[in-house]
């Protein structure tokens, strides 16, 4: 056999016969980087505290219980209570069957009778450590994985506010973070409702799991079940390789789909079958797998109205939404821009070594006037350009490049002369007077229905 793969690993072997800890010794130092052998197992404890041992050979028929193999059990015990994934070969003169079930079944990796075969007990060895690399490594990817999340994760902490309004929305995390509840968050664009769904998650009992985000708008109608599914080498032109979609990625954990609003009826039924099978079939198989995921969907589109006009599936919204958070838009809670302000300067001072920085009263009260149609991310935005060209410890109006309330009409801040924001705007700006109403708000902007949808669509809206 080829035994190259064992020369780096470490072994301990525990027995109360001295010939065979000699034997042990001479096959294996041939073969192993480090044996050691020991014929008291009391000292189990002292010798796993200074090494980490990738296999133990331990008997099972120390002189106190010569053949019932009882205290090799109870020393097995004992291994398992230290390390919980060590890798244990039982060994005995009295080996059958029904021992060798009870010794796996109790923890240990497998079992061997004495006197071995040479041949016979280094394959066993080389297979268990082989099993301990491989969950040394998942244990080292989980670690690389969790730090990942959490470096992921950090740009997303800013969810505050002590606003009515925020207060209602952190009562409703709390209540359905505990539970395994689908969950619509509905909002404007810059409100926040990425950061909601990780908070979700935060909270919830997958927190240690994988928080996969998912924007629906930007996958093509062609890479969608590959993208959310997953597909097989060969399974079309591009597929060099297996991959996993979204849904098996986020197995175990949540599954976040932004700009859920943004998905075509074909595509919706597909995302319907999947979610009532909990199963999904990577594209090329015709093998389904189970999946367990915790759904949080968003939107920014008025999807309650799109039901009605039958551009998104009322059976799709019942399985979507079985909790709705809505979160209202910043110039709704207008008390919070001072709380976030604070917030997003010690950010971004910090981040551009900048010293610390307050801002003026009345430059404040700017702040709470604009409308704010961009949300607490335009509002951090407008922070951080100010932390980086002011000179000045305080921030004046004139660090903030608002438009001035001369320049605006129902909303529509017009600061810039791109054709394609001009746009965004005053669209917004009608559906926000008209309170989403679509055929109202084409009637004014002097668009048919399917004009104005297109134009929303383009715009995210």
């Amino acid at each position: 056999m080829d035994v190259t793969d064992i020369r780096s690993g470490k072994i301990l072997v525990i027995d109360d016969d001295e010939d065979v800890l000699r034997a042990a010794r001479l096959l294996l130092k041939r073969h192993m980087s480090l044996v050691h052998t020991e014929k008291e197992p009391k000292r189990l404890a002292s010798l796993m505290e200074k090494e980490k041992y990738d296999v133990i050979l331990l008997d099972m028929n120390f002189a106190r219980d010569v053949s019932s193999g009882q205290e090799g059990f109870d020393w097995l015990d004992r291994i398992l209570e230290i390390d919980s994934a060590a890798v244990v070969i039982l060994i005995t003169a009295y080996g059958d069957v029904e021992m060798a079930v009870q010794a796996i079944k109790a923890g240990a990796f497998d079992f061997v009778q004495k006197p071995w075969q040479n041949e016979k007990l280094l394959a066993t060895i080389s297979a268990g450590m082989k099993l301990r690399w491989s969950q040394v490594k998942v244990e080292s990817l989980k670690s690389r994985e969790k730090q990942l999340y959490a470096d992921l994760d950090q740009k997303f902490q800013d969810f505050i506010g002590d606003s009515a309004a925020m207060h209602q929305v952190f009562s409703t995390i709390r209540k359905v973070a505990k539970t395994d509840a689908n969950v619509l968050i509905l909002g404007e664009n810059g409100t926040g409702k990425e950061l909601v769904a990780r908070e979700i998650h935060r909270q919830s009992s997958r927190s240690d799991e994988a928080f996969i985000s998912v924007d629906m708008g930007a996958i093509p109608e062609t890479l969608f079940e590959s993208e959310l599914f997953g597909h097989l080498r060969g399974a079309f032109t591009d597929a060099r390789e297996n991959r996993a979609g979204r849904f098996e990625m986020a197995s175990g954990g949540t599954l976040f789909l932004d700009e859920i609003g943004n998905l075509h009826l074909p595509l919706q039924a597909k995302l319907l079958a999947a979610l009532q099978n909990r199963m999904v079939t990577r594209v090329g198989s015709n093998t389904p797998m189970p999946i367990d995921i915790r759904l949080i969907c968003a939107t920014n589109m008025q999807i309650h109205e799109m039901v009605g006009e039958n551009r998104f599936r009322q059976d799709l919204l019942y399985r979507i939404n079985t909790v709705e958070i809505e979160l209202p838009p910043l110039r709704e809670h207008t008390e919070d821009i001072h709380l976030l302000v604070s917030h997003f300067l010690d950010i971004y001072c910090r981040k551009y070594k900048k010293a610390t920085k307050r801002i003026q009263a009345s430059t404040l009260k700017r702040l709470e006037k604009y409308n704010w149609p961009g949300n607490v991310r335009e509002l951090r935005h407008a922070v951080e350009r100010a932390v980086i060209m002011s000179d000045s410890d305080t921030l004046g109006p004139e660090d903030f490049f608002l438009p001035d309330s001369k320049t605006t009409r129902d909303g529509v801040a017009l600061d810039t002369y791109n054709l394609g924001e001009v746009e965004e705007k005053v669209i917004r700006a009608v559906l926000i007077k008209h309170q989403g109403n679509v055929s109202h708000a084409a009637k004014e902007l002097g668009l048919t229905r399917t004009s104005l949808y297109r134009r929303m669509q383009k715009h995210g809206l």
